[in-house]
């Protein structure tokens, strides 16, 4: 498998394009601002299809569109998934209890929902928590035990959503397997750069997203996706694959280290700073210059 780095170098000596830097961050920032938990990322594609003209959702929950005919049949990908959260239970005062969906993409992970802001994705909509801390009280003497304090892990998380019993919880259309993540707010700042959980992967795709409304001219045929389930053994570019392949070329987007190519693809990925923590940073002018070297691909420039 090639794995092709993007850098600065490279992008500057792309051709220049008819791409508005408008679109490009835009669709970063508000894609940032989705949660896709791995296996429940409906919401985002149901955006995704009234964002990518002419696009389809497959029986996988894969989101693609196609251009042009014949060979060569070209496929282009990024995964939407992030690491997230379901609601495991619903303790009898109204807390909710957490289980991952996913490898913790580093060990500290989990310790960014400890007093945190969160959402929890209820069957009427997002509702607003936050992540319990321990009490200062009940641990008050340990300091100088000489016994350090465990590492935060998803086993000790508490979810407050405001709900003073199970009832209260479930009123607000809460149940088993909703997904949670951290309360999505994508800052901007500095010379466009966007931080944001999963700000790599929402980038690459935004980058795809604006070269597909660029209405690039291909060569050939080249199929787009935003996949589904990236993060589990069955991917979502592998039913792609095999729905609509075989493919003479493929190439897979993603920030940081997101891009998993799998057999026979190539992988592009888009740099990444402070990658899998809540602040995960990328440069929306990088963002830009992968969507121009998108439309070259597609038109094999």
């Amino acid at each position: 498998m090639t794995r092709l780095r993007l850098a600065l170098l490279s992008l500057s000596i792309l051709p220049s394009f008819h791409l508005s830097a408008q679109t490009v961050d835009p669709l970063a920032v508000r894609f940032a601002s989705m949660t896709a938990v791995t296996g429940l990322e409906q919401a985002m594609t149901d955006t995704l299809l009234t964002l990518v003209p002419g696009s389809t959702r497959d029986r996988t929950g894969n989101v693609t569109v196609s251009f042009g005919t014949g060979a060569p049949k070209r496929l282009v990908a990024c995964a939407l998934d992030e690491v997230g959260y379901v609601v495991g239970n619903i303790t009898a005062d109204g807390y909710l209890t957490l289980r991952r969906v996913g490898a913790p993409p580093q060990p500290l992970f989990d310790q960014q929902l400890e007093g945190q802001r969160v959402t929890v994705f209820g069957a009427r909509g997002a509702v607003p928590g936050v992540g319990a801390v321990r009490s200062t009280h009940l641990t008050r003497g340990r300091i100088g035990s000489g016994t350090p304090d465990p590492i935060f892990t998803v086993d000790n998380a508490y979810v407050d959503v405001g709900a003073a019993s199970a009832a209260e919880a479930r009123a607000l259309a809460i149940d088993m397997l909703a997904p949670v993540s951290l309360a999505k707010r994508p800052h901007l700042y500095g010379d466009r750069l966007l931080a944001a959980p999963a700000a790599g992967r929402r980038a690459t795709c935004a980058a795809l997203a604006a070269a597909l409304q660029a209405k690039p001219t291909v060569r050939g045929s080249v199929v787009a996706a935003f996949t589904v389930r990236s993060l589990y053994t069955t991917t979502g570019l592998q039913a792609v694959q095999r729905l609509q392949g075989p493919f003479d070329q493929a190439l897979v987007i993603g920030g940081g280290r997101g891009a998993r190519g799998g057999a026979a693809a190539d992988t592009l990925v888009l740099a990444t700073r402070y990658t899998d923590t809540a602040v995960e940073t990328v440069s929306l002018k990088d963002a830009e210059a992968l969507a121009k070297r998108l439309v070259a691909w597609m038109e094999a420039r």
